[in-house]
């Protein structure tokens, strides 16, 4: 999508109604591709491209960025919405966002020793489709499939690998993990509650309108024959984490979700060192920073849990 049609479907979403709720919508239940337009190459990384399964079957592509040593513990990078691989970049959704680089925290993982899996999942980047999105449920499968092909790899310490989730990605991690253990370390960036989110991003968005059409998603899911938002709790998988140690970071400026959330999806998990509480300022994308901002706190916590 190029510059000017974003910028004109921002403005749509922004003035609300029919408008902005059916591409928003469209969003949510189909997604987008963003496209890959850089490798770790440009970080002066070697890597592989790699294709794998979901536990589904589903096709999924991305790249193996070796340490350089192996055997060697592995972490698995898991996106956000609408994104793929790499991150997010701005301006090519509806509503206001912000870049997410992985590139700087996969140069200081690689560089610490850790090989580092980047894919994107179903109906993302250069993956297959599985339609709806399901923001976790479905999408664990990804996660599954590509820790299996992990464990399939003899350059890969099989107990010894750990992830990275973001957003969505962060949800999908929580509902995965616990049938892909043992998994040792997971660094969960602003997970959300499905009903939380829709309610708060919608109604931001879309005013009063956004608020009864995210009401009514149960509905089209259940149409869909999909998981129904409501019945959707990162808290309740997370409980059957009993292997990892895995911390949580929310930024306290996010409008889209909510920091009692995440204290509870943390409180549930049984080895959590709890919230980080990152002083990001307003908008959610900002929390999201984290991870660029301070890559050796991310190296840190994967060489004392990893």
């Amino acid at each position: 999508m190029s510059r000017s049609r974003a910028d004109g479907a921002r403005s749509r979403a922004k003035a609300g109604g029919i408008g902005g709720l059916v591409p928003l919508t469209r969003l949510m239940v189909v997604g987008a591709r963003l496209p890959l337009t850089r490798t770790p190459a440009e970080a002066g990384l070697e890597y592989d491209d790699v294709v794998f399964e979901a536990t589904d079957g589903i096709e999924l592509r991305g790249w193996f960025v070796p340490a350089g040593k192996d055997p060697a513990p592995t972490v698995v990078w898991v996106h956000g919405w609408l994104w793929n691989r790499m991150g997010n970049v701005a301006g090519l959704v509806p509503f206001p966002d912000r870049d997410v680089d992985f590139l700087p925290a996969t140069k200081a993982l690689h560089d610490a020793g850790f090989h580092v899996l980047m894919f994107d999942l179903a109906n993302h980047g250069e993956s297959g489709s599985r339609r709806p999105l399901t923001f976790g449920p479905w999408e664990a499968r990804d996660f599954a499939g590509a820790v299996a092909y992990l464990r399939s790899r003899a350059d890969v310490v099989p107990d010894r690998i750990g992830a990275i989730g973001m957003s969505a990605g962060g949800n999908t991690v929580l509902y995965g993990a616990p049938d892909a253990e043992p998994m040792k370390a997971l660094l969960i960036v602003q997970p959300t509650k499905l009903t939380v989110f829709n309610e708060r991003f919608a109604r931001d968005r879309l005013g009063r309108l956004g608020s009864l059409a995210a009401r009514s998603m149960d509905l089209l899911y259940f149409v869909l024959r999909a998981p129904l938002p409501s019945r959707q709790n990162p808290a309740i998988p997370a409980r059957r984490i009993s292997e990892a140690t895995v911390q949580y970071v929310q930024g306290v400026g996010d409008p889209w979700g909510t920091m009692e959330v995440v204290d509870n999806v943390s409180a549930a998990t049984p080895r959590s060192l709890g919230v980080i509480r990152y002083p990001s300022p307003p908008g959610r994308y900002e929390g999201y920073r984290y991870v660029m901002d301070d890559p050796a706190a991310v190296v840190g916590f994967f060489r004392a849990h990893l």
